[in-house]
C-alpha cells in the first residue's frame, strides 16, 4: 500500500513538474531591457508582469494555442500566437517599438489612436471618426510644418472656423457656424470666462493637438454660458511626458525683428520606466509691420507622469504664459457705416499712444488620474485650473468729428484712453466611469457616466477718459499721452459662477452596420453678482444613429439641444421669469476613413435654431418697455466638407470648405434675414506638403490657400439696437473677401538637423478683421521666417 502511494506521489510530482510553460524576455528595439511589462494571454484571466530584468514566465499551461500580448506605457503593444505542446517550455521573446515609432502622426492627428485628452472634451474613449459629433483635430506635426504661432493660424485649417476679432491684436477670438467668439479651453478648462467670447492668447510651443468640436453637441462641456457656445468649443491640449528620451531646440528669425527660441525635452526618470517628464518652453520678441508696435513673451510647460502600478497612472501638468504687447487700434472707415471705405493706413502711422500696453499672464494646472478597473472599465478623474490676469492701457477712437454745419469729417476722430484690469479664475473637477466594449448579449456598449463641477470667478476694473485729443488720420499725430488726462470714476464688475453637471452617454453597437448614440446632461448653474444671485437648471439630450454600410464609412444623424441660462431671469409683462433660452441642433453627414486610416473625408450638414429667445419688447418709438417676451428665430445652417490625410507616402493634404447661412429670421431688434456681424457665407482652405525621395531626399515643400468670404462689419438694427458703430435701419457694409497663400520649404540635413523657410501671405493680399468699428485691424502683409531645429 505504501509503495503504491509513493508511486502515485512520484507520478503526480513528475506530472506537475512536466506541466508546459511559456517564458521569455521583453526588450526595446534598441535592445534595452523593458522591466515590469504586462504579459497576458488574450481571452483568459491569466497574466503576469516581467521582472526588473524584463523576464516573464507563464506556468502550468495545458497544451494548446495561445495569443500572448505584451504591453507597456510608451511602447506599441505586441501580440504573438504560439502553439504549446504538452510538457514543453517555450521561449517567446518580445521586442517592442518605442513611442517615437508608434505615433504614426498625420496632419489630422494620430492615425491609430484617439488624440490625447479627447475624453476631456467628449467624455468617451472614441476617435473623432467614431464620434457622432463633428470633430476636427490639428496635430503638432501640422503646426510645426506650417510654423503656426497663433490659434488663428492653426484653426484656419478647419472648415467653418475663422477669426471673429482680435480687439486690437490683443487676443484671439474664434468663431464657428456663425456664432461669435466660441469658448477656448486649455486641457479642458476655460481660460477666459467673459461670456462675450473675447478670446485668449497662448503659445503654440506647448500644444500637442487642437481639438475643435463644432456645434451645440459640445453640451458635454456644460450649458451655453457664452454667446458663442452653440457654435462649439476649441480645446488646446498641451504636450505630456514620453517614456523614451528625446527632444529638440530651435531658433527662429523673421520679418519685423522677430527672434524666437524654443526647446522641448522629455524622457523617463527611472530605470523601471514608471515615471517620465517633459518640459518645453519659448522666448520671443518681435516688432510689427506698423511703427510703434512690439511684443515680448515667455512660455514654459513642465509635466510629470507616474505609473503607480500597471493599472494606475497620474499626470501632472503646469502651463505658464506671459505676454506683453502694444495694442494696435488699426485703421478707420472713411464713410458712413453702409459704405466700405476702409482707409489703407500707412505702416509708419500708429493711431495710439506709446504708453499703450496689453499685459497677459495665464497659468493653467492639470492633474489627471487614470485607473483601469477591469480590461473593459476604467475610472478617469481630472482637476483643471486656470488663472488669468489682464492689465491693459490703451487709446480708443471715438466718433467722427463734425464741422460747424454738422457735416462729418471722416478723417478726424476723437481719441480717448482707458485703463482696465481683469482677474479670472476658472476650475473644473471631473470624474468619469468609462466602459469600452461591454457586452449585453450580442450588443456592445461604449459608455460613460460622470459628473463635473465648474467654477468661474472674475473681477474687472476700468477707468476711461472719453476724449484726450482729436487727431487727423491723414497726418502725423503725437503718440505721447498728456499728463493731465481727466479720467472718470473707476468702475468695478465681479461675478462668481458655480455649475454642477451630470453626464451619461452610451454608444450601442448592435452589429457592424448599426450604432445608436444616447446621451443626457443635467446642469445646475448659480451666478452671483453684487446685485443678484440667479439659479437655473436644464436637461439637454444628445442622440443619434450611426450606420456603417461599409467598414470605412459612417453615416450619422443626430439631434441635441443646449440651454442658455444667462438671460433666464428676465421678466415678462406679468412679472414672471421667462427661463432659459434654448438652441436646437440637427446634424447629419458622412465620415469616411481610407488607405489604412491615412486619409479621411467628412461631409456635414447642420441646422441650429434658437426659437426660444428672451427678447426685449419695444414701443412704437423703439423705446424699451422694460419687459421681455419669448420668441424669435436665430438660425444657422450650412455644410462643411473636409478631406485630410496622406494621399501618397510623401504627399499630405488638408482641404476644407464651409457654407454658412446665418440669419436673424425673427427678431425684435434686427432686420429679418440679416446676418450676424463678422459671419462669412463661404470659407475655403487647402494645404499640401510634398516630401522628395531619392536624389532630393530630405527636401519638402508645402503651400496653403485660405479664403475668407465677405462679411458684415456689424449687425443690422431694425431700429432699437445702437451698439458701437450701429446706425438703426442702416445696412452695415461688408468687409471684403480675401485670400492668403502661405508657403514652406524645409530641408532635413540628417536625423538631427532641419531648416525650414516660411513665407506667409506670399502675394501680399491684405484683408481686414474688424470688431464693429472699434477695431479695424488688417492681416499681416507678406513676411518671412527661417527656423533651424536640432533634434536629439
Amino acid at each position: 500500500m505504501l509503495k503504491n502511494i509513493t508511486l502515485l506521489l512520484i507520478l503526480f510530482t513528475q506530472f506537475a513538474i512536466a506541466q508546459s510553460k511559456i517564458e521569455g524576455q521583453v526588450i526595446s528595439q534598441t535592445n534595452e531591457i523593458i522591466p515590469f511589462a504586462n504579459v497576458i494571454i488574450e481571452g483568459t484571466s491569466k497574466g503576469t508582469s516581467a521582472n526588473q530584468e524584463g523576464y516573464y514566465s507563464l506556468e502550468n499551461l495545458p497544451k494548446g494555442t495561445y495569443n500572448i500580448k505584451v504591453s507597456y506605457v510608451g511602447f506599441l503593444s505586441q501580440t504573438k500566437t504560439v502553439n504549446l505542446e504538452a510538457n514543453q517550455t517555450l521561449t517567446v521573446n518580445f521586442q517592442l517599438k518605442g513611442d517615437t515609432d508608434l505615433e504614426e502622426v498625420e496632419v489630422f492627428g494620430s492615425r491609430f489612436k484617439h488624440p490625447d485628452k479627447i475624453e476631456a472634451l467628449t467624455r468617451l474613449p472614441l476617435a473623432p471618426y467614431e464620434q457622432i459629433q463633428s470633430i476636427s483635430i490639428i496635430s503638432d506635426k501640422l503646426i510645426m510644418q506650417q510654423g503656426n504661432l497663433t490659434i488663428s493660424d492653426a484653426t484656419k485649417n478647419v472648415p467653418g472656423v475663422y477669426t471673429f476679432a482680435t480687439y486690437g491684436n490683443r487676443r484671439e477670438s474664434i468663431s464657428s457656424r456663425g456664432f461669435r467668439g466660441i469658448p477656448i479651453l486649455k486641457n479642458g478648462v476655460r481660460v477666459h470666462s467673459d461670456f462675450r467670447g473675447q478670446g485668449i492668447l497662448t503659445d503654440m510651443q506647448g500644444v500637442d493637438n487642437i481639438q475643435v468640436l463644432k456645434g451645440a453637441a459640445s453640451i458635454t462641456q456644460g450649458v451655453a454660458t457664452d454667446l458663442g457656445s452653440p457654435g462649439g468649443v476649441i480645446n488646446l491640449v498641451t504636450k505630456t511626458p514620453k517614456y523614451v528620451f528625446g527632444g529638440n531646440v530651435s531658433l527662429r528669425g523673421g520679418s519685423y525683428g522677430q527672434a524666437r527660441t524654443t526647446f522641448d525635452v522629455y524622457g523617463p526618470l527611472t530605470k523601471s520606466q514608471n515615471t517620465a517628464f517633459r518640459i518645453n518652453g519659448a522666448l520671443e520678441r518681435a516688432d510689427s509691420y506698423r511703427s510703434g508696435i512690439d511684443s515680448d513673451r515667455f512660455y514654459i510647460n513642465p509635466s510629470f507622469e507616474w505609473k503607480a502600478d500597471e493599472k494606475t497612472t497620474f499626470t501632472f501638468e503646469l502651463d505658464y504664459f506671459e505676454d506683453s504687447r502694444t495694442t494696435d487700434l488699426g485703421t478707420v472707415n472713411l464713410g458712413e457705416n453702409d459704405v466700405n471705405a476702409i482707409y489703407d493706413l500707412p505702416y509708419d502711422k500708429f493711431l495710439g499712444f506709446k504708453e499703450d500696453k496689453s499685459l497677459t499672464t495665464n497659468t493653467t494646472y492639470a492633474i489627471r488620474v487614470d485607473r483601469e478597473l477591469t480590461n473593459k472599465l476604467s475610472l478617469k478623474g481630472a482637476l483643471y485650473k486656470s488663472d488669468l490676469e489682464l492689465d491693459g492701457k490703451s487709446a480708443s477712437l471715438g466718433g467722427v468729428v463734425r464741422d460747424e454745419l454738422g457735416e462729418p469729417i471722416y478723417n478726424q476722430r476723437k481719441r480717448g484712453y482707458s485703463i482696465t484690469t481683469r482677474e479670472d479664475s476658472n476650475s473644473v473637477i471631473q470624474f468619469d466611469l468609462v466602459g469600452d466594449d461591454i457586452k449585453t448579449g450580442k450588443i456592445s456598449h461604449t459608455l460613460q457616466v460622470g459628473f463635473d463641477y465648474r467654477t468661474s470667478n472674475y473681477n474687472t476694473t476700468s477707468q476711461r477718459a472719453a476724449t484726450v485729443d482729436t487727431i487727423n488720420v491723414f497726418t502725423n499725430n503725437t503718440n505721447i499721452l498728456p499728463d493731465d488726462v481727466n479720467f472718470a470714476a473707476k468702475t468695478r464688475l465681479a461675478a462668481k459662477t458655480k455649475a454642477l453637471g451630470f453626464v451619461a452617454q452610451d454608444v450601442i453597437t448592435f452589429n457592424k452596420y448599426l450604432k445608436t448614440f444616447i446621451g443626457l446632461r443635467y446642469s445646475k448653474t448659480r451666478t452671483i453678482t453684487e446685485d443678484e444671485t440667479t439659479e437655473s437648471d436644464a436637461f439637454n439630450p444628445l442622440g443619434g444613429i450611426i450606420i456603417s454600410p461599409l467598414k470605412n464609412i459612417n453615416v450619422f444623424v443626430s439631434y441635441t439641444n443646449s440651454s442658455y441660462p444667462r438671460t433666464g431671469t428676465r421678466l415678462d409683462v406679468n412679472g414672471d421669469e421667462l427661463g432659459n433660452e434654448r438652441f436646437d441642433q440637427f446634424e447629419t453627414g458622412i465620415k469616411t476613413n481610407w488607405l489604412n486610416s491615412r486619409l479621411r473625408f467628412n461631409f456635414t450638414y447642420f441646422k441650429i435654431n434658437n426659437k426660444d429667445i428672451n427678447l426685449p419688447v419695444y414701443d412704437e418709438n423703439w423705446e424699451q418697455t422694460g419687459y421681455y417676451q419669448k420668441g424669435g428665430n436665430d438660425q444657422r445652417q450650412g455644410i462643411e466638407v473636409e478631406l485630410s490625410g496622406r494621399i501618397l507616402d510623401n504627399l499630405e493634404v488638408i482641404t476644407g470648405y464651409s457654407y454658412i447661412d446665418a440669419q436673424y429670421k425673427e427678431h425684435t431688434a434686427y432686420v429679418y434675414g440679416s446676418a450676424p456681424l463678422n459671419t462669412p457665407k463661404h470659407t475655403f482652405n487647402a494645404y499640401a506638403n510634398y516630401s522628395f525621395k531619392q536624389q532630393l531626399e530630405g527636401l519638402s515643400i508645402g503651400a496653403g490657400v485660405y479664403y475668407t468670404g465677405e462679411r458684415p462689419i456689424n449687425d443690422w438694427s431694425a431700429g432699437a439696437v445702437t451698439h458701437e458703430g450701429i446706425v438703426p435701419n442702416q445696412e452695415p457694409f461688408n468687409v471684403d473677401a480675401y485670400t492668403q497663400v502661405n508657403a514652406q520649404v524645409a530641408y532635413k540635413f540628417n536625423q538631427n538637423l532641419n531648416f525650414r523657410v516660411l513665407i506667409n501671405n506670399l502675394f501680399n493680399e491684405i484683408g481686414y478683421n474688424a470688431y464693429r468699428t472699434s477695431y479695424i485691424n488688417q492681416t499681416d502683409p507678406r513676411n518671412f521666417a527661417g527656423v533651424l531645429t536640432y533634434s536629439f
